[in-house]
């Protein structure tokens, strides 16, 4: 028995799968029929086990069988005391996929040793030019309070010139 599986991302979702499975996932651009690709982020072959860096040798192709739409939602807003009421509805577009492959590539073509060293000497070079580290700007003075920002003194009452 073949434990050959993958981790895959597509649609902000991660899916187990194996080569035959079939499964509902987020609405693809792709006509029915088409190949995708599907972006693994773990392969567990029978002996070997491919994460990180090695997953560039990893291939998952998938074919689309067709779009669908998955289940009314009903979603219900109410406020008592208020008289607010909303009823909507909500269906997902989703495409039904069947993974047709899992394959592991060839190791990928190893660099020449002296291009390799040219490269780590590039490296090092660019680590060693480091620029200078930037000083803080300096402090502005505190802004003056302007002259007419005072507050006035209320205004004095008048008393009546009537002679009483």
């Amino acid at each position: 028995m073949t434990m050959t599986y993958a981790i895959v991302k597509t649609g902000g979702k991660q899916y187990r799968v194996e080569e035959g499975q079939t499964l509902l996932v987020e609405r693809l651009r792709a006509a029915a029929g088409d190949k995708v690709p599907l972006e693994p982020l773990l392969y567990r072959g029978e002996k070997d086990v491919f994460d990180g860096a090695d997953l560039a040798k990893v291939k998952v192709e998938a074919k689309v069988l067709g779009h669908e739409r998955g289940p009314k939602l009903h979603v219900l807003k109410f406020k008592p005391k208020r008289g607010y009421k909303r009823r909507t509805g909500h269906r997902q577009e989703l495409t039904r996929i069947e993974v047709t492959s899992i394959k592991t590539g060839a190791r990928a073509a190893r660099r020449p040793a002296a291009k390799a060293e040219a490269d780590g000497e590039r490296a090092t070079a660019s680590a060693a030019k480091k620029p200078a580290p930037r000083r803080p700007a300096a402090k502005k003075p505190a802004a003056k309070p302007q002259a007419g920002g005072r507050r006035r003194a209320p205004a004095k009452k008048k008393e009546d010139s009537d002679g009483s």
